[in-house]
């Protein structure tokens, strides 16, 4: 009996061994990625982008696994795209306006019209594809979406009551600001409440997730309730080397887990949008303009990119990525 005890428990040992082994060897063939965001992680702007990560984890488990670091507290905002391109960070959640001085076709995903679905089909995925590479990236998909405001602490009645005032931006606001007379001042979003705080702006450009979370709402007080770049602009990228040796495998189930997700994405930001909303009730108030200045002030947000586009790309591609993009 003890004999067998003795060979049983040997038995199990060698077993425990070979499946130690087994599970080194696994993690070993599994390819790790480090990805980094424009803005911290825990941010609502950010909750698809970890949804995202959590679902290619959980799809290419013992394949591939991406670890998501952080955000800007990792590496500086506008140092990620050269640490992209240098292969200093594997992947990143970025903001195509922090690249349009580069790439300015990029920023035709803020200008889009269609959804991520029907950007696939239309060819405009294929376009940014295309252009992400310039910088040593490839462009994998969306991971936000939604519209885009003005807040500002003091009641604008009218269009020349912005003119003046000095504004949060992050670049993708910068020559809209500008058309509206106003002054565009870059700040990274967590020192956003400091600045509004200590009157360094009168306002900032976001979209309506987090203004409440953060505080925002304690500073700014009216909303310009005219909704606009509402494709948003966040993207997963990666560098395009590390892309490149990535087993075919794996790189077609990251594209197949995307294309399934976008929808899904989409339909999460419009139901958290409302929920946002409700939340701001009482603390923000939501005002717009006359007809007439309404309708000047959605065109000067569009056509004020679309001429900046037009300046640095051929008339060809600008004819394309108006098309592609339902303009």
């Amino acid at each position: 009996m003890k004999l067998s005890i003795r060979s049983g428990i040997g038995a199990a040992v060698v077993i425990a061994l070979f499946a130690v082994a087994g599970a080194a060897t696994a993690r070993a063939d599994e390819i790790t990625v480090r990805a980094v965001g424009f803005i911290p992680k825990n941010h609502p702007v950010m909750a698809e982008a970890n949804t995202w990560v959590n679902l290619i984890n959980e799809k290419l488990k013992g394949k591939f696994h991406i670890n998501y670091v952080g955000g800007p507290e990792v590496i500086g905002r506008y140092e990620q795209g050269n640490a992209i391109r240098n292969g200093v960070i594997d992947m990143l959640f970025a903001t195509t306006a922090d690249f349009q001085d580069q790439l300015p076709e990029v920023s035709a995903t803020t200008l889009s019209k269609l959804s991520p679905t029907q950007e696939r089909k239309s060819g405009f995925y294929d376009l940014m594809v295309k252009a992400l590479e310039r910088m040593n990236a490839r462009y994998i998909g969306r991971v936000e979406y939604g519209g885009f405001y003005l807040w500002v602490k003091k009641k604008p009645e009218k269009l020349a009551d912005l003119k003046g005032l000095k504004m949060r931006t992050g670049s993708l606001y910068d020559k809209f600001m500008r058309k509206l007379g106003m002054a565009p001042v870059n700040i990274n979003a967590p020192e956003t409440y400091t600045a509004l705080e200590q009157g360094t702006v009168d306002g900032l450009g976001w979209p309506v997730f987090g203004v409440k979370r953060l505080g925002w709402a304690r500073q700014v007080k009216y909303v310009i309730d005219l909704p606009f770049y509402e494709a948003s602009n966040v993207v997963a990228l990666m560098n395009l080397d590390k892309w490149k040796a990535l087993p075919p495998d794996v790189q077609k189930t990251i594209i197949d887990v995307t294309t399934e997700y976008e929808p899904k994405m989409v339909a999460y930001f419009k139901g958290e949008e409302d929920k946002e909303w409700a939340g701001l009730k009482g603390l923000v108030t939501r005002v717009k303009f006359s007809p007439a200045e309404n309708k000047q002030y959605l065109d000067d947000a569009y056509e004020v990119e679309w001429d900046a586009i037009a300046k640095r790309v051929s008339p060809d591609l600008l004819a394309k990525l108006r098309k592609t993009t339902g303009n």
